[in-house]
């Protein structure tokens, strides 16, 4: 078990935390802040326990082999817009300094009085910030007492404010990655049975190893959106125009000879004659595609299917969307089984991230969930059964 911030004694100390308020944009202004809510349980209990708190964290990134492009990417990814949000959140001093290191930073941090904030600019502002620089991690760590963690979208990345700070001071998780720790490791590593798995997404290789890893661990897996027609196409089907990584057939092969009944694939798919929605569309069976359509969502026959392998599951994690969940007629399959997730009565459910996190807030079944995952990629490396060495850095109780 690791340490939580509660373990920590931070009254009066300097706690930096590595949040991630990697938010959203349009034209300089700020269009979605749940990153910045997601943050403030930590933050507040930092203020609530007197601490001088130091708020870093990434936004969008920054070329650093041309000068020209370098210096846009700032503009672009000025930090200061994110501290002016927080200011409007929270009941304390926010300081913003437009700086990553030297005198303005320490003088700043210096200056702080307990349940104050300053907040730094942009760390990847730090050539060396990607490339976890041990100069680097060593002098922000050396701005403060002790560090938490509660950037769960960048921990599974090695970088000098994810685990070269950690290196050289007292550490413990914040509230919201203990939490998606604590779901993801129940769903992934000691799951109540049934436990059946969703992978969805466009492409077979980018979810071979947590296909992997759960076939080994979940008594069903269901596979759904573009990366499905891989596997029809390796079981000897016509898929017509649909999505097919023609490299990844003779894995799928062996997928299906190793997983035998584990692995459930779609019956009926929604077709288009184009990737539109106002394409000619017609439902077809594995075994009618025409030579001119493509799958972009699955069919109602599939759909009944994949309700019924749910049926009396104690543990379900979807990564991933059906279909083309974002044009309203390829949005049928996502918003059934999302449906049919959220009606499983005493279920651990998880979704793990991206596109099929955005699907389940969009089609309003955030809260149906018992947990949706705030970082995409570090929830596929947890399910891949990978280390994260954000968290894996972090002192144990």
């Amino acid at each position: 078990m690791k340490k939580v911030v509660t373990d920590l004694q931070v009254s009066g100390k300097k706690v930096i935390v590595r949040v991630d308020f990697n938010v959203p944009r349009k034209d300089g202004v700020i269009t979605n802040d749940n990153r910045i809510v997601q943050a403030l349980p930590t933050i507040k209990y930092l203020i609530d326990n007197h601490a001088k708190i130091i708020l870093v964290s990434h936004l969008g990134k920054v070329d650093h082999k041309d000068p020209a492009k370098t210096e846009a990417d700032k503009a672009k990814n000025d930090l200061s817009v994110v501290a002016k949000r927080l200011a409007e959140l929270v009941d304390t001093k926010v300081t913003f300094v437009n700086a990553t290191r030297g005198e303005e930073v320490e003088n700043a941090i210096n200056a702080l009085q307990d349940k104050e904030i300053v907040v730094l600019q942009n760390t990847r502002y730090e050539k060396g910030e990607s490339k976890n620089d041990e100069e680097l991690g060593k002098y922000w760590a050396s701005l403060a007492d002790l560090f938490v963690v509660d950037a769960f979208g960048s921990v599974h990345r090695a970088h000098a404010s994810t685990v070269g700070i950690p290196t050289h001071l007292p550490s413990a998780l914040g509230f919201l990655v203990e939490k998606e720790v604590s779901m993801l490791s129940a769903a992934v590593e000691n799951p109540k049975r049934p436990f059946v798995a969703i992978i969805g997404g466009a492409k077979v290789s980018d979810k071979i190893a947590v296909v992997d890893n759960l076939l080994n661990i979940a008594d069903k897996v269901i596979i759904g959106g573009g990366m499905a027609y891989t596997f029809l196409k390796a079981q000897g089907y016509n898929v017509g125009k649909s999505l097919v990584e023609e490299d990844k057939i003779e894995l799928a092969k062996e997928y299906l000879e190793k997983a035998k009944d584990k692995l459930v694939l779609p019956l009926d798919h929604v077709c288009a004659d184009a990737f539109s929605e106002e394409a000619n569309i017609e439902i077809a069976t594995n075994d009618s595609i025409k030579d001119n359509f493509m799958g972009l969502d699955i069919g109602p026959e599939t759909i009944a299917l994949y309700t019924n392998v749910l049926q009396g599951a104690k543990t379900v994690v979807w990564n991933g969307p059906m279909g083309v969940f974002e044009m309203k007629k390829f949005a049928g399959g996502t918003l059934e089984v999302c449906k049919a997730i959220s009606e499983l009565e005493d279920a651990t459910t998880v979704i793990g991230g991206g596109d099929s996190a955005a699907a389940a807030i969009q089609l309003g079944f955030a809260d149906k969930f018992s947990h949706i995952s705030t970082g995409g990629g570090a929830s596929l490396e947890y399910m891949e059964g990978k280390v994260l060495p954000g968290i894996a850095i972090i002192e144990e109780k």
